[in-house]
C-alpha cells in the first residue's frame, strides 16, 4: 500500500513523503495491517484460484503478504511498490524463485503492453492522484481477456477521525478519498467499460483513537496531502481522544473506525 503521484512540485513532493513514509514503516506494518489483509483476501477471493503458469502484477505490493498468496495459487508475480523497504520486505518473504521486483511508480510501470495476466492491486490507488492513471498502465500492462483486481478507500472513510479533528482545528489531518461516481469517471476515462464494483462498509473497532491512530502510523498511512509539517501537539492528541468517545459504541463498549471501500473487477 505504498504508491502515490506524478505531475508538479508539489506531487512529487508528496510522492517522496509517502514513500518515506511506507519505508520507516515496513518493519512494523504486519503487526498493524489486520483491516488490510482482510480488504486484500476479499479481493483476492475473486481471482481463480489455480494460477499456475500465469504473470500477475502485484501492484503496491507492500510487505508481500499478497504476493505470497498469488505464489501459492501457482502465479509467477511481478511485484511493484513505491518503496525500496518495502520491496526489501517483500523479497525475505517470497524470494527470488518466482518473483520479480521494481521500485516504480502505479502510474509509469516499467513493463511493456499485454506483458501479464493479471492485476492485483489492494488499498494502494487512493494514494494516487487521479485513478485514471494507474488504471489506464493497469489495463496496458494486461493481456487481452486478462482481468484487473483493485481495491480503494471511498469518500466516508475514517468518518469518525476527521469529525473528532474538525472539533479542534480547520487543518488537515485525515486524506479526502474519492467518491463512488469519481470511480466510475476513473474507470471510463481509462476505458475500462467492462467492470464490476462491490461497495462493502467495514468497521474496525478499538479501545482508543490512539490505537487507530497508531495503526495508521504503523502502515505507513499517515501521510496527509496538505497537512501542516508542523508537530501536533500533545494537548491536540488528547483532544480527539476525547471527542472520538462520542462515538463509542454502547453495546461493544469500544470505538469504531468506519472504511468505506470499492473492491473492483475489470474485465479486459
Amino acid at each position: 500500500m505504498s504508491l502515490n503521484l506524478l505531475g508538479d512540485l508539489s506531487s512529487s513532493q508528496d510522492k517522496v513523503a509517502i514513500a518515506d513514509a511506507f519505508s520507516k514503516a515496513a518493519a512494523t506494518y504486519d503487526h498493524h495491517a489486520a483491516f488490510q489483509r482482510d480488504v486484500g483476501h476479499r479481493l483476492l477471493d475473486k481471482m481463480p484460484s489455480d494460477l499456475s503458469n500465469k504473470i500477475v502484477l502485484d501492484l503496491g505490493c507492500g510487505t508481500g503478504y499478497f504476493s505470497e498468496q498469488l505464489l501459492l495459487r501457482g502465479a509467477t508475480v511481478i511485484c511493484i511498490d513505491l518503496s525500496q523497504q518495502m520491496l526489501n520486505e517483500t523479497r525475505k518473504r517470497c524470494g527470488d524463485k518466482q518473483c520479480h521486483y521494481y521500485l516504480a511508480d502505479a502510474e509509469s510501470l516499467p513493463l511493456g503492453n499485454d506483458a501479464v495476466d493479471y492485476v492485483f492491486s489492494s488499498l494502494a490507488l487512493q494514494w494516487c492522484e487521479n485513478l485514471a492513471w494507474p488504471l489506464s498502465e493497469m489495463r496496458r500492462v494486461t493481456k487481452a481477456g486478462g482481468e484487473l483486481f483493485f481495491s480503494t478507500l471511498l469518500d466516508g472513510s475514517l468518518i469518525e477521525l476527521k469529525k473528532a479533528w474538525a472539533k479542534i482545528d480547520s487543518h488537515q489531518h485525515v486524506n479526502d478519498f474519492v467518491s463512488v461516481n469519481q470511480v466510475k469517471i476513473a474507470l471510463a476515462q481509462s476505458h475500462c467499460p467492462v467492470h464490476h464494483l462491490d461497495l462493502p462498509t467495514i468497521v474496525v473497532w478499538y479501545d482508543s483513537a490512539f490505537s487507530l491512530m497508531r495503526d495508521l502510523k504503523g502502515i505507513g498511512a499517515n501521510h496527509v496531502a496538505g497537512r501542516s509539517n508542523g508537530l501536533t501537539r500533545r494537548r491536540s492528541i488528547l483532544d480527539v481522544e476525547r471527542y472520538y468517545q462520542a462515538h463509542r459504541n454502547i453495546h461493544r463498549g469500544l470505538l469504531p473506525a468506519t472504511y468505506q471501500v470499492c473492491l473492483g473487477t475489470i474485465n479486459l
